[in-house]
């Protein structure tokens, strides 16, 4: 036994190098696959890329031509470093941080000169114990008003700025002699490095936040339309797979995440956003809070996604003969959902409002569709002991007549299986954990439940997913008036009727697909 585990051991060590040698060949490609594939998701990286090294050129030629550095002197660093810190992907980070750093480089300056002049015709002592106390405070006053929610949201970068120039400043007005002179040409240098930043972010391939909020905004509905309609078709399927082997890596989980998981890249685009020009030919202000209220919103519709996608792994399924009872009203009413949402992108995408009642009609008459499924078989939710076989009953019997589960065969089960376990209980502890999933398994099968409760909850969870779809209709709606949405046109109304029969054709496309597969493979 030994000697086994020794030569495994030896060829393990012995393989390592071959292991090294083909990773490391391997790996300049995975790496250009990398540079490559994030470039391919969103080509305006490599265009802010580009603007970045053209931007570094730019201010460089402060330091590298002469004329030029004999005007500003050693100060020109400064531009660079403001180059490197405010230049963002989009206009709206850009100018919320140049001018913060604009604004509290100015304030902080003026701020320094103001105690130069206090403390220039004191003595040294006492000049020193001014500019520490005036430290003291204005680093004390400066970092509590950064707990504020509103200037921790918008101006903390401005305050930090303003704290650093400031202590930089003062404290070294102590020792130097013109750092007035000095801090006057910081300022022109910082300017320079913003001005060049504004001038590549809003000029030069501008990348707007609102638009990317906007956009991001009408990708969520859809996203969330095609993880419900993956969830239906994979619970309604013809195959005789097992429903739970829906993996969490799939497409359906990717669509529900990517809502789910937007909120605080939403608030930045909102709080960016604020601060770029107006998007409209009117001058009012845009209610970018308002696509945060939605996608708060739309987060709690998707929450009903999850629990869909959860039913669909769920360690008890319904009977596929309950499934099938009721596919058609189900899929009627996931259809529905799937159109309001499409339908919700596009008014969005477009800046196009759109008919509440007409949209609300359809979900209730899909509703009703349901309730009358349900109601025409009300002995499938009671309970029996039947077999698994799903038939409509002849006879209308009372309730009284209905035989419910009884616990007391299921207690007298668990108490004989525990005393049984105490009289032969393992030495083992790997048998003790063996043992444990066996109660949990015993359990699921001595409760007697009824086979279409699972399906219950999913329907259930139907109900509530148009529930909350209503909610998400009216923030909609109320975007629609804030932002000023046009009105819909016939075009609008035929485009949206393309799209969803588009939609129709591929689900009906993929069925048939599907149905022809598992044929011959039959």
């Amino acid at each position: 036994m030994e000697v086994d585990l020794s030569q495994k051991e030896e060829t393990r060590i012995s393989a390592q190098p071959n292991i090294f040698m083909k990773k490391a060949r391997t790996l300049p490609v995975y790496v250009c696959r990398n540079i490559w594939k994030v470039g391919k998701d969103d080509p305006r990286r490599v265009i802010h890329a580009l603007k970045v090294g053209v931007a570094l050129t730019l201010v460089s030629f402060l330091y590298l031509l002469e004329p030029l550095f004999e005007g500003v002197g050693q100060n020109a660093m400064w531009a660079v470093i403001t180059v490197v810190v405010v230049l963002e992907f989009t206009a709206g980070a850009t100018l919320c941080k140049g001018l913060n750093r604009g604004f509290g480089t100015l304030c902080a300056g003026s701020l320094a000169f103001f105690i130069e002049f206090m403390a220039e015709e004191t003595g040294r002592v006492y000049r020193a114990v001014f500019i520490g106390a005036t430290v003291f405070l204005v680093g004390f006053m400066s970092t509590y008003l950064r707990f504020f929610p509103f200037i921790k949201k918008n101006y903390d970068y401005g305050v930090v700025i303003f704290l650093l120039t400031f202590n930089l400043i003062t404290v070294s007005s102590f020792r130097v002699q013109n750092v007035l002179h000095m801090a006057r040409e910081r300022l022109y240098t910082i300017a320079i490095g913003c001005a060049i930043c504004l001038l590549m972010s809003l000029l030069i391939f501008p990348n707007w936040s609102g638009e990317d909020l906007h956009r991001s905004t009408a990708r969520k509905f859809e996203a969330l339309a095609k993880s419900i309609e993956g969830c239906i078709d994979e619970y309604f399927n013809d195959k005789d797979d097992k429903v739970g082997e829906n993996k969490l890596d799939g497409p359906i989980y990717k669509g529900y995440r990517a809502v789910l998981d937007s909120k605080f890249s939403d608030e930045t685009l909102a709080s960016f956003a604020s601060w770029e020009p107006r998007p409209t030919r009117h001058c009012h202000k845009y209610p970018w809070q308002q696509y945060v209220k939605l996608g708060t919103v739309l987060r709690h519709f998707g929450y009903t996604a999850v629990a869909l996608h959860g039913c669909l792994q769920s360690e008890i399924q319904a009977p596929k003969s309950v499934r099938l009872l009721f596919r058609d009203p189900c899929k009627r009413v996931a259809s529905e959902v799937t159109k309001v949402l499409v339908e919700l992108a596009y008014s969005i995408s477009n800046r196009r409002l759109f008919s509440h009642d007409a949209l609300s009609d359809h979900l209730h008459e899909a509703l009703q569709d349901l309730n009358s499924a349900i109601k025409s078989h009300p002995r499938l939710f009671l309970g029996s002991k039947n077999g698994r076989k799903v038939t409509e009953p002849k006879h209308e019997k009372t309730s009284s007549a209905v035989a419910l589960p009884s616990l007391k065969t299921d207690t007298s089960v668990m108490l004989q299986w525990k005393s049984n376990r105490i009289a032969d209980q393992p030495k083992c502890s790997s048998e003790q954990k063996q043992l444990r999933p066996t109660l949990s398994k015993l359990a699921i099968t001595t409760l007697e439940f009824s086979e279409a409760l699972p399906f219950a909850a999913f329907a259930s969870l139907l109900v509530e997913m148009v529930a909350r779809l209503e909610l998400v209709i009216e923030e909609v709606e109320e975007l629609g008036r804030a932002a000023y949405f046009r009105e819909s046109t016939a075009s609008d109304e035929l485009t949206i009727k393309v799209k969803i029969e588009n939609m129709r054709q591929d689900e009906n496309s993929h069925d048939l697909h599907t149905h022809e597969v598992h044929r011959i493979v039959d």
